[in-house]
């Protein structure tokens, strides 16, 4: 029998909004904990917002790199020296979370320059912080550290060289977005140190294949190897509902804003019940919502109202886990028609779960997750007449072997559906697509407005669904099982465990970010 491993999670908070990085990362970090693994969940930035019981020893951490204590410290060299009793009550739990609600009045010039600083960590302009971090780890090294953002790469290096033998793990999720979103300089300087930084990780990974290929394009890196970990949630409590109560309700859960489709689900709505008469439709609408989010919410709710269907829209912010389970379950669809390149959507999973079919853009790393499993309809970009395309059938048996080269396609950096090859280890389950699997749609520019998905289509593709019982009830079964089968959080819980005994076990001077996994099943232990 193996020896347990000690594996610490560094993932950063929100502090008052649920986020599905936090989310996944707890969720993993008890799978793995209760597979007997020692495993530490340490928030960084602000507190953690969960919907599920934390990790126990995540209680007793405090919070490193401080929000409110790296702001004053960037513009402040003052606070680089205060003492640390200074930085406690700055650091304290309920002044991170207040502060959190007006995190959108922080300037994007602010927020470019703490990034840059972050990505240039050995500039020592955080060193108090840094070495806080690893006071805190050194007296127990762990076998693997966890980075929950691949923006957190700036500090690797000083960590590796610090805590001994430590193994990097560094995850890629939505990084592209939040970048973007930068002013100059800062956009650029932070691309070209990210490009630098994330090859300072013994492993790279990446919720889908889509988005490996995309960041590999986006960084200019074609020699990274990025291994493919698909996202796994707690099971526990998600139960679809035997009889699907009526009228029939089309459900949205994620963050309540532009870049999650928001208001291409409301117009959706409207033009399925005032165009193609289903006179008896409902909407459920529920997610995280910031100060910055209830300008769109208002203006969607007085569009409703307009069309005269405001007791048929039920909206729900910062939903708990309870609400969210029962919330799910009462579904008959599930859309979250995001606009911009989606890196994997917890959501998906989460409605899958509840034995929802769901319909999603056929673009960016949905298809990886709906057509393996024949869970619902993708619905191609910028094509109001065309309906929904149904999932096609995939070649691809469970166990067949899988290549360790994979060339996925979707969303490129310009949003021009540009090829995006990328070398990754895959696992049995998703992602199985190839070029020449007819569930990989390629998207051209005309394809991929920046608006994203037209709302008539979407409307036209929950009507179609909603005339087909039957196949929807197939759907449904099939979401479930797919969940059960490839998206349970143990699931996930082998693959990272196969990953990590395979970085440990390398042999010196290895580098084991261009070691392709072998055939067959990479992600799951063979014994």
């Amino acid at each position: 029998m193996s020896a347990p491993l000690r594996i610490v999670f560094l993932t950063p908070g929100t502090g008052g909004w649920y986020c599905g990085a936090c989310m996944r990362d707890n969720a993993l970090a008890k799978a793995l904990h209760a597979a007997g693994h020692e495993v530490s969940l340490l928030p960084m930035y602000l507190p953690l917002q969960l919907d599920e019981e934390m990790l126990d020893c995540a209680r007793a951490a405090p919070v490193f790199f401080g929000g409110i204590n790296i702001f004053l410290q960037q513009k402040f060299p003052l606070f680089r020296h205060t003492p640390g009793w200074i930085d406690g009550l700055l650091n304290h739990p309920r002044l991170l979370r207040r502060v959190a609600r007006h995190s959108h009045m922080t300037s994007a010039r602010d927020h470019g320059e703490l990034t840059l600083a972050m990505l240039r960590l050995e500039d020592r302009r955080f060193g108090k912080e840094l070495d806080k971090l690893c006071a805190w780890l050194a007296p127990a090294p762990p076998d693997i550290l966890c980075l929950s953002t691949a923006l957190q790469a700036g500090m690797i290096r000083e960590l590796k060289r610090r805590l001994g033998g430590v193994k990097v793990i560094c995850c890629f999720q939505g990084e592209d977005t939040f970048l973007d979103g930068l002013p100059d300089p800062y956009r650029d300087a932070c691309w070209r140190a990210l490009a630098a930084r994330v090859r300072d990780a013994d492993a790279l990974v990446s919720p889908s294949a889509f988005y490996a290929g995309l960041m590999q394009q986006r960084l200019g890196a074609a020699d990274l190897t990025i291994s493919v970990l698909p996202n796994g949630i707690n099971l526990a409590g998600y139960a679809p509902l035997p009889v699907k109560p009526q009228p029939p309700v089309i459900g949205f859960l994620a963050r309540l804003s532009r870049d999650k489709g928001l208001a291409v689900m409301v117009e959706a709505f409207i033009h399925l019940r005032t165009v193609l008469g289903h006179p008896d439709a409902q909407l459920h609408l529920a997610g995280a919502a910031t100060a910055e989010n209830l300008p769109l919410i208002e203006a969607l709710q007085r569009r409703v109202a307009a069309a005269g269907l405001t007791d048929q829209v039920q909206w729900q912010t910062n939903i708990s886990r309870d609400g969210k389970i029962a919330m799910l379950s009462s579904l008959t669809l599930f859309s979250v028609p995001a606009i911009y390149p989606e890196a994997f959507g917890l959501y998906v999973i989460e409605a899958m779960a509840s034995g929802v079919p769901v319909v999603l853009p056929a673009a960016a790393a949905f298809p990886e997750i709906v057509a393996r499993a024949g869970a619902g309809v993708l619905v191609p970009l910028n094509c109001a007449s065309a309906g929904h395309r149904p999932p096609p059938p995939d070649p691809l048996s469970a166990g067949a072997p899988a290549s360790a080269v994979s060339t996925t396609q979707g969303w490129a950096a310009d949003g021009s559906g540009q090829d995006a090859r990328t070398a990754v280890a895959r696992a049995s389950c998703p992602p199985p697509f190839s070029l020449s699997h007819p569930a990989a749609t390629k998207l051209t520019a005309s394809d991929a407005p920046a608006a994203g998905l037209d709302p008539r289509a979407l409307a036209q593709a929950w009507h179609e669904l909603l005339r087909q019982p039957d196949p929807l009830r197939a759907m449904a079964a099939a979401s479930r099982r797919a969940a059960e089968e490839c998206y349970d959080v143990s699931v996930m819980g082998d693959r990272f465990v196969a990953l990590a005994r395979g970085l440990l076990g390398a042999k010196s001077g290895q580098d084991a970010r261009t070691t392709p996994c072998p055939a067959g099943d990479p992600c799951r232990p063979t014994s």
